[in-house]
Order: C-alpha cells, then structure tokens, then sequence
C-alpha cells in the first residue's frame, strides 16, 4: 500500500507511520514550522516571485580562515567561519529562542591527526518581527563562528584542507526559507613539532575574544 505524506529535502513525512510528535518534528526538520505566522518559501516557488538573489543557497556567504601558519604538530590552533548576511535578512542564532527554530550550527569533517576541543558561538540578539508575538534571537550584518581545535604529535605534515559545512535559515520582515547549508574550506599548512608559526587573521581572532 503507498504510503501518504510527502517528501522535502530527502525527507518523508507522513502522519501514518510516526506519532504526532515525530510528525512534528519530521516538519520541524524541513522547516515547514519555522517559525508561526510566517510565510516560508518553497524551493519550488516560481522564479516570478522572488529573484535568484533571494534563494537560500545565495543569502548567506561564508569564508573561513586559519589562526595561525604553520600549525605545529601537538599545537593547537582556530578557525574562524565568518557568514555575511546581507541587510533585510536574518538568520537563527545557534541559541534559539524557542525550539521549533532551526539553530545556526557549524560542523566540520576533520582529518586524522586533527581534534576538535571546542566551538564558540555569538550570542545573537533580541528582535522582534511581524511575524512572531515575541522577540528572537538572531545573527544580523556578520556572525563569527570559532572552533578550536589540535594537531596530534602524530598528525602527517604537508598542506591540509578542512571541509566545514555551515547550516542556516534565513529570513527576512516576512518570509522564512528552507533550511540551507553552505560549504566552505579551511586549508593550512602542518609543520612538524617545534616549528615557529605567526598569527594570521588578528583583525578576526583578536576581536572575539
């Protein structure tokens, strides 16, 4: 028998196979409740109603960059994802509001040698929009993302790159669109144990702390 419900971002949802909370939370997912009173935009949506410029994938850019050069091996260093969000738009801060809203969450895909220690977000701020009954908390203009992270005694030499996957909603006064995902690279150089390096980036790294 075919199953009802339907499919959204490689997702199927249908009320018959999961409880009303799991159905919830399967629409919670695609974005399809985020947040209540506004209007989300289906990828879907003729290209009439709103220009390529305003498409999820061409909101929010990102670039990410490296704390030091080289990076020492047993030496730890950070990388900064800086996502510039252009006026009239917001995005979800990684520390919601409520919980129906899509957090903005960083990940990277670390090679061997390599180890996350730590990942500090903005706080975000209070707005409010026409389409919530109370503030949000949101990343406006820029949002600096820091991971901290170590090279092992063991980690191989040479030129390293570091793929990281930057996962948003954006949003403006009254439209919010699926959520999106922004791919960026961080390449640096490992140097064995020892190896003098120079800070890189003081004008990004020096103003978060």
């Amino acid at each position: 028998m075919k199953r009802r419900g339907f499919r959204f971002a490689g997702i199927f949802c249908t009320p018959l196979s999961v409880t009303t909370y799991f159905f919830a939370a399967c629409l919670l997912t695609t974005g399809f409740l985020t947040p209540p009173g506004a209007l989300i935009l289906s990828a879907a949506s003729s290209p009439g109603q709103e220009s390529s410029a305003a498409r999820p994938g061409a909101i929010v850019k990102a670039q990410a960059y490296v704390s030091r050069e080289p990076v020492p091996q047993g030496g730890t260093f950070e990388i900064a994802v800086v996502a510039d969000i252009p006026a009239a738009y917001h995005m979800n801060a990684h520390k919601t509001s409520d919980e129906y809203l899509i957090p903005t969450t960083v990940s990277a895909n670390l090679p061997k040698g390599i180890a996350q220690v730590d990942i500090s977000y903005p706080p975000g701020k209070l707005k409010k929009f026409g389409f919530s009954e109370t503030p949000l908390n949101v990343y406006e203009g820029r949002a600096v993302i820091l991971i901290k992270l170590a090279a092992s005694a063991q980690a191989p030499v040479g030129s390293l790159d570091i793929p990281l996957t930057l996962r948003y909603q954006a949003c403006n006064e009254t439209t919010c669109f699926p959520p999106a995902h922004f791919l960026v690279t961080a390449s640096l150089k490992l140097a064995p144990a020892g190896t003098a390096s120079h800070l890189l980036h003081p004008e990004i790294f020096t103003t978060q702390r």
